[in-house]
């Protein structure tokens, strides 16, 4: 068996920053002992990595640290969410279990098998999922011992027209989707992000995608942690669904770095 690639790169920002840019989903990269046990064949797969990743993320959270004024701390998952996603809860909380997308995927976007119904998820979490978790675990803690806080803005993007695995997809699709915890989400951090992004279309709150990602360490108890999910509807900068990314790739970085900047 392959040695499989780090699991996640931690980019360093200005010591006295509080922010960490989160990006869970924009990575294709699979390991080949990975890749093995997934049902798809080779076109297969790449169309659904087309529909699942959260293309060109990682480089707008890059763009968007560069320009800001105070460099954010980054944290980014280097292999593709059908490896794990590191996201879900890793048990029965998890509602996307619901249509096989807990924390290891067995079906796909469009609701068909991903992966066998014998599959033993319980090596993918070991390998994958928990050490992610505790790497995020330790770079909020650093910020929380450097500055006494710590901020997580969590980069995503979303399809323009709903997908057979979403559970909500009925509900408004905006150009920006902010994803909102009631205890991690304070009022004047999601004023500030509707401020920064409100010249794409405007901007909702938790549809078609709620939540935000906290460590579960801190998940409900630490309010030194407030926490925000960006959720950017994929036609705002790129070609769907998984083509080049356009101009608005650039303002959307500079929107992002203007929210980090207030921070």
């Amino acid at each position: 068996m392959s040695t499989a690639p780090q699991p996640s790169f931690r980019l360093p920002g200005d010591a006295d920053s509080p922010v960490l840019l989160h990006v869970p989903h924009g990575s294709r990269t699979i390991p080949e002992e990975v890749r093995g046990r997934i049902l798809l064949d080779d076109s297969a797969l790449e169309r659904e990595l087309d529909h699942i990743t959260d293309s060109h993320t990682a480089e707008l959270a890059a763009r968007a640290a560069a320009a800001s004024p105070v460099r954010p701390w980054s944290y980014v998952n280097a292999l593709s969410r059908l490896v794990v996603d590191p996201e879900r809860f890793p048990d029965d909380r998890e509602e996307m279990r619901a249509v096989g997308m807990g924390a290891v995927y067995t079906h796909t976007t469009h609701r068909e098998r991903l992966r066998g119904p014998d599959v033993d998820q319980h090596p993918l979490l070991e390998r994958y999922f928990h050490p992610y978790a505790r790497a995020m675990t330790e770079a909020v803690d650093a910020r929380i011992a450097a500055t006494g806080r710590a901020v997580i803005v969590d980069v995503h993007s979303y399809p323009s027209a709903p997908l057979p695995y979403e559970l909500h997809g009925t509900g408004p699709r905006p150009p920006v989707c902010l994803g909102t915890d009631p205890f991690h989400t304070p009022p004047e951090l999601r004023a500030l992000a509707e401020a920064a992004f409100a010249g794409f279309g405007g901007t909702g709150i938790d549809s078609p995608f709620a939540g935000t990602y906290v460590p579960l360490k801190h998940y409900g108890t630490d309010r030194r942690v407030t926490a925000l999910m960006i959720e950017i509807r994929r036609d705002t900068y790129m070609s769907e669904p998984g083509g080049p990314a356009g101009a608005g790739l650039d303002a959307l970085a500079g929107a992002l770095a203007e929210l980090v900047g207030s921070l």
